[in-house]
């Protein structure tokens, strides 16, 4: 992924030289000999990696916990990072494993929302959060990059009001077009996520607005 030319028709970022690429396998040697990570190792090339990629104000916060999984935490300050942010953890040989939307009370009193990117970097998690309008939503595709994030990213379009540009084939996974989209927001309070209740509860609302029309 040498090609970081940004799609979105920002300046282009810079390839990122191999002294600020982490060595293949050692991701957790940063961290080893104590509860604090070692910030002049492998974590100063990932927190250096993403702040040219993303921009200087970009900083990483790593913890260890008692078993020894290394968890990183990245806000970055805008949707347009998002693409050379992933080009870098590309380029760190990091994995997505997962996509997260949510919609935190702090956020929304701002009219906000916030989609989380968990990746894999040889055994440690490090998480790109990105803060977005609560209205209007629009957020690069990432699968020019990650394969994997297809469906991910299909899902997220068709169950939030959030509308993912460049995405090469948006179609829906499995609501019938005659459901108005967005229903995780419209018809499933966050309360009914953290019971895991949210199928039942999704389909028994989608079933009752169908009724009515």
């Amino acid at each position: 992924m040498n090609d970081c030319t940004n799609e979105t028709g920002d300046t282009p970022t810079a390839p990122l030289s191999r002294r600020e690429r982490a060595p293949e396998g050692r991701m957790r040697d940063g961290f080893e000999g104590g509860g604090t990570p070692d910030v002049t190792g492998v974590v100063a090339g990932v927190a250096s990696a993403l702040a040219l990629a993303a921009g200087e104000e970009t900083t990483v916060t790593w913890r260890r916990d008692r078993k020894g999984v290394l968890t990183g935490w990245c806000r970055l300050p805008s949707g347009e990072a998002l693409l050379p942010a992933a080009r870098a953890i590309a380029e760190l040989e990091g994995r997505l494993a997962m996509v997260t939307p949510y919609l935190p009370e702090r956020s929304q009193e701002k009219g906000g929302r916030e989609i989380a990117y968990h990746f894999d970097l040889d055994g440690a998690t490090l998480t790109l959060t990105v803060t977005l309008p609560l209205e209007w939503a629009r957020i690069p595709s990432l699968t020019p990059i990650f394969r994997n994030c297809d469906w991910q990213e299909r899902e997220l379009m068709e169950l939030y009001d959030v509308q993912v540009v460049g995405h090469p084939d948006p179609r829906r996974l499995f609501l019938d077009h005659t459901i108005t989209h967005a229903p995780f927001e419209r018809l499933v309070p966050y309360s009914t996520f953290s019971n895991a209740a949210t199928g039942k509860a999704l389909w028994d609302r989608v079933l009752g607005e169908r009724e009515d029309a």
